[in-house]
């Protein structure tokens, strides 16, 4: 069952993120990143206040270096698409768990990402989670 709302066409953008984002990162990486957007659609905190869906996510401004530098325009996969629905599904497994932002530094992670503090990197990219009281829906069961 579903955790946040998602057509086919959704199901085919956030496959599209998942290539653009971490490819390189193979299956898990890629599951990461699904797990980090669904995350952010679920939290209603932060900088995700009032994001709801798979396509506001995915388009806010400054969110996704993929979308921001056009590296988004690879069609998706089936093998893409699998994982997206394994993402909408509501896996997400730790260090993307609870995270609500990742990025993929030159060197090492930073201990905190604009003040919210590291989990653990997994291959290229470093993921933060927010504090609980902060974005309590982030650490809530489906």
């Amino acid at each position: 069952m579903a955790v946040v709302k998602a057509r086919e066409s959704d199901i085919d953008l956030l496959a599209r993120l998942l290539r653009a984002e971490a490819e390189g990162e193979g299956i898990q990486g890629m599951l990461h990143v699904g797990a980090v957007g669904v995350n952010r659609i679920r939290a209603n905190c932060s900088d995700f206040v009032g994001i709801r869906t798979v396509p506001q996510m995915i388009y806010q401004p400054h969110a996704f270096e993929a979308v921001i530098h056009g590296y988004f325009y690879q069609r998706a996969r089936e093998s893409e698409r699998r994982l997206a629905r394994r993402a909408i599904r509501g896996e997400r497994q730790w260090p993307a768990k609870y995270s609500l932002w990742y990025f993929r530094p030159e060197g090492d992670c930073p201990a905190q990402w604009y003040g919210q503090p590291l989990v653990a990197r997994y291959k290229s990219h470093c993921f933060y989670e927010p504090t609980g009281e902060e974005c309590p829906n982030i650490y809530s069961t489906f």
